[in-house]
């Protein structure tokens, strides 16, 4: 099964907050048969397509795949051409979605609703995992995902509850110092923390935002981190 009809077909289920019963209900079969065809084990046939297609108004070829979007209705707003924001005064639609995050799912980047510290493991280990909806954030879409985070040793740069803009780093041989990471270590710690020199040159300083006592600077080997993701940026949940 194309990985793009799973993806786009558990987003729809999600958008419309429904659950696999009530989906299964709709194309007149089981709820196992349902889950199946989620997950990309049963084929999702031409005529589910056809039935959700009618059923919530879906243009023809988003459930394949296709750059489309979603909602038949979405493209009578491609004639709207200017949005008010009181903010920032008139400006041109194109303008407006390129300074403001969107959700989307057609485009951007994943979302998982997924804390890093403490449910990061599903995305790193399961690649079949879905993500809640996609962020279309035109100054983060070269994050490779966005995820929760907790915690307040990062405040009041990162606050608890906030989602980060993540994107993977292959190399982390040369890390700059000054910028935020967040770090999985090969014991499976995880921490998002400013990086700075150590005493010892085969680490990193572990720098905390929050200047109070209880929170204060670590510092980690280098060859401690077993995956390491630049924090691009950050802000409330969508």
């Amino acid at each position: 099964m194309d990985t793009n009809s799973v993806l786009r077909l558990k987003l729809l289920r999600t958008h419309k907050n429904l659950t696999q019963r009530q989906m299964a209900a709709i194309l007149e079969v089981g709820q196992n048969t349902y889950s199946r065809m989620e997950n990309g084990v049963t084929s999702f046939k031409d005529s589910y397509k056809k039935i959700l297609e009618e059923k919530f108004n879906l243009t023809t070829g988003w459930l394949s795949g296709a750059d489309v979007p979603m909602i038949k209705e979405e493209e009578k707003q491609k004639s709207k051409q200017y949005t008010l924001s009181s903010n920032i005064g008139m400006v041109h639609e194109s303008e407006w979605n390129a300074l403001t995050p969107q959700k989307s799912y057609t485009q951007g980047v994943p979302y998982y609703n997924v804390d890093f510290i403490g449910g990061f493991d599903i995305v790193l280990n399961d690649q079949t995992t879905t993500p809640e909806y996609l962020i279309n954030f035109q100054k983060y879409n070269e994050a490779t995902c966005w995820c929760n985070v907790t915690g307040h040793s990062m405040e009041p740069e990162i606050t608890h509850g906030d989602i980060i803009a993540l994107k993977e780093i292959e190399d982390a041989s040369f890390l700059p110092y000054g910028e935020v990471y967040a770090i999985v270590t090969i014991n499976n710690m995880r921490t998002i923390k400013r990086i700075g020199p150590a005493s010892n040159p085969d680490s990193y300083s572990l720098i905390p935002t929050n200047r109070s006592p209880e929170y204060g600077i670590q510092e980690l080997p280098k060859n401690m981190i077993r995956h390491v993701f630049h924090v691009l940026g950050c802000m409330k949940r969508l």
